[in-house]
């Protein structure tokens, strides 16, 4: 009975014109997956968002076909699947409205980890981004040892985070452009074979995939989605590490930066990203940890789930800019993404916080709690 809904768990994700959205969408308006395939399309047809066309991809015998075909190699090469409603699917993936419907990997049980986090970047990494992908992690392991990083396994900055995870004795997972029946680059292949018995391998395609370039960019919303957070080191002003930060600001993720030299091409998207407030500013793991408000028992805590007792008389409005300003000083501008308000709107209630002492505004145009009363 599992290799059937394997079978069909498969077969969704090679139906044509079906992606991720749509087959969340169809999953629900079904008791069991077998319906999509086994049902007369004309009944297929009265589902939500199913067109016509949509229907002969669904009656396709091929797909079920190429589906069994997987199931032979992922039963050979040991490899586990993750679909979208399996308890240990990523959690963090599993609130990404595009995350992949079922994931293939390799490795060990740790894609639910307490805490996690992206580190990508160029493929042409300098000794600088390297020294620095080096520090950051070692930091963050004496801190923190059962932390996962998860990269790309490319060149550059990518490989650099899991020679880095390994070296610090972390668990450390590659997220690939292809099937599992490959190491791409193939001159990464040692090590991914030691991230085997330290953390895994992860993909959502299938077997005979090649890394042809528009899988590059699907994989980001992996290494975007599945993190606490993702943290760039040295990008050009475009690139594939810049693209998964975008996907992950997105999401709603926190993403961080480590700013580099101004005349350096390298680290121009990492300063543009700090300059439109979409990453916070990283010159160490203390930087990491402040701004993901982790606490000592190895969570991410979101800042809005802080309480506070020494103000009770707080508004709901002015509770959330509190809750917000516990993690980060922040200015105005970077204020109205965070609340979500309109400048008109929070500038009073900004104001009126400082008339109660609770916060204050420091040369740059910044605010942050009033020291003296936290």
């Amino acid at each position: 009975m599992q290799d059937q809904n394997l079978l069909y768990q498969i077969a969704l994700t090679l139906a044509r014109g079906i992606g991720d959205i749509i087959a969340k969408q169809l999953i629900q308006s079904v008791d069991h997956i077998e319906i999509l395939f086994t049902e007369k399309k004309r009944l297929l047809e009265r589902l939500p968002g199913i067109t016509p066309r949509l229907a002969d991809s669904l009656k396709d015998p091929e797909i079920l076909l190429r589906a069994e075909r997987e199931i032979n190699f992922i039963q050979k090469n040991r490899i586990q699947t993750l679909f979208v409603s399996d308890e240990a699917y990523p959690k963090r993936m599993k609130e990404c409205i595009d995350s992949p419907i079922l994931l293939y990997y390799k490795g060990d049980n740790c894609l639910n980890s307490s805490k996690i986090i992206s580190i990508v970047g160029t493929r042409h990494a300098t000794e600088y981004g390297k020294e620095t992908v080096d520090q950051i992690t070692a930091e963050l392991a004496a801190t923190y040892p059962d932390l996962l990083v998860v990269s790309g396994l490319a060149y550059g900055i990518d490989i650099a985070a899991h020679k880095a995870a390994l070296k610090s004795g972390l668990k450390t997972v590659a997220v690939l452009a292809h099937g599992l029946d490959r190491i791409y680059p193939s001159q990464h292949r040692n090590i991914a074979l030691n991230m085997l018995q330290n953390g895994g391998l992860l993909t959502d395609f299938i077997s005979e995939t090649n890394p042809d370039r528009q899988n590059f960019v699907k994989r980001n919303r992996i290494v975007a989605g599945i993190s606490d957070c993702t943290l760039v080191i040295e990008s050009a002003d475009k690139g594939g590490a810049l693209i998964t930060a975008e996907i992950a600001f997105s999401y709603g993720k926190d993403v961080l930066s480590v700013p580099g030299k101004i005349t350096s091409a390298y680290s121009r998207g990492c300063n543009k990203l700090i300059k439109e407030n979409k990453a916070a500013l990283v010159e160490s793991a203390e930087d990491i940890i402040r701004t993901l408000c982790w606490n000592e028992s190895g969570t991410h805590n979101s800042c809005a789930n802080l309480q506070m007792s020494i103000f009770p008389d707080l508004t709901e409005e002015e509770q959330q800019i509190y809750d917000i300003l516990t993690c980060e000083d922040l200015q105005l501008n970077l204020l109205t993404i965070r609340t979500d308000k309109p400048v008109n709107r929070l500038t009073p209630l900004l104001f009126e916080m400082e008339m109660k002492g609770i916060i204050e505004c420091v040369p740059g145009g910044i605010y942050r709690l009033n020291k003296q009363r936290v």
